[in-house]
């Protein structure tokens, strides 16, 4: 459960149910102002695409954390250079791929970004849930199929699978979070698709958008932790 905010990082102005919700972009100016309690909002409404972008890229779920609370700490801490030439979640995407990046060229030596292939925005809503047991027993049984067949891809196809497929991102939005063309997206999506096909993909691609879900006691244990940063920060 999160600790109340101190007073820092309190707003005049409540967050209710009942509004419009506000855009990303239109929080930014508030957040530079003074209510940065608003960007806890920030970080419940992309917590899912960076955990699923991070663990793609590092295939392991506690690192991923780790680059999620680096990602907003530093989102945070630069807000005031966001100039909106894409949309805020392309740019804190783009942040928390190249943290992941750097991790895996310090643990493995490897290049910061993944070779080029040569050629080759949007949150899934959630599915209904299925109507009995049985047919929950069978899609979670299919989701855990295809999170192992994801974690076994080449990092390059992985990380694009997870994007496009799983967290539903666009063609040129993934290419720009990955710092990519978007021949080479469709590309690796392609090789990816194929070593997925065998018997797998085409059952339990209904599901994609379900796995690797970013959950409420996870998105609660990384905004906690990066409140209590921030308000180091601040005092």
């Amino acid at each position: 459960m999160l600790r109340p905010v101190p007073a820092s990082f309190q707003t005049d102005e409540t967050l209710s149910s009942n509004e419009a919700p506000v855009t990303d972009e239109a929080l930014v100016p508030r957040i530079l102002a003074g209510e940065t309690a608003l960007f806890e909002l920030i970080m419940r409404r992309h917590n899912q695409r960076l955990f699923r972008a991070a663990r793609a890229i590092l295939n392991d779920d506690a690192e991923a954390e780790d680059v999620m609370q680096e990602t907003y700490a530093r989102a945070f801490a630069h807000l005031g250079q966001f100039r909106g030439d894409a949309q805020l979640a392309t740019w804190i995407t783009r942040i928390a791929v190249h943290e992941a990046f750097a991790r895996v060229r310090r643990r493995r030596r490897l290049a910061a970004l993944p070779p080029d292939d040569d050629v080759e925005t949007l949150f899934m809503a959630d599915r209904p849930k299925p109507a009995d047991p049985e047919r929950e027993a069978h899609n979670a049984e299919l989701r855990g199929l295809l999170e192992r067949a994801i974690d076994e891809l080449p990092e390059t196809y992985r990380t694009v699978f997870m994007l496009r497929e799983v967290e539903g991102l666009s063609t040129a939005t993934t290419a720009e979070c990955l710092g990519v063309s978007e021949e080479v997206i469709k590309t690796r999506l392609s090789r990816a698709r194929a070593r997925l096909r065998d018997g797998l993909y085409e059952r339990a691609g209904a599901v994609a958008p379900a796995a690797f879900t970013f959950g409420a006691e996870r998105c609660d244990r990384v905004v906690a932790a990066v409140l209590s940063r921030l308000r180091g920060v601040s005092a």
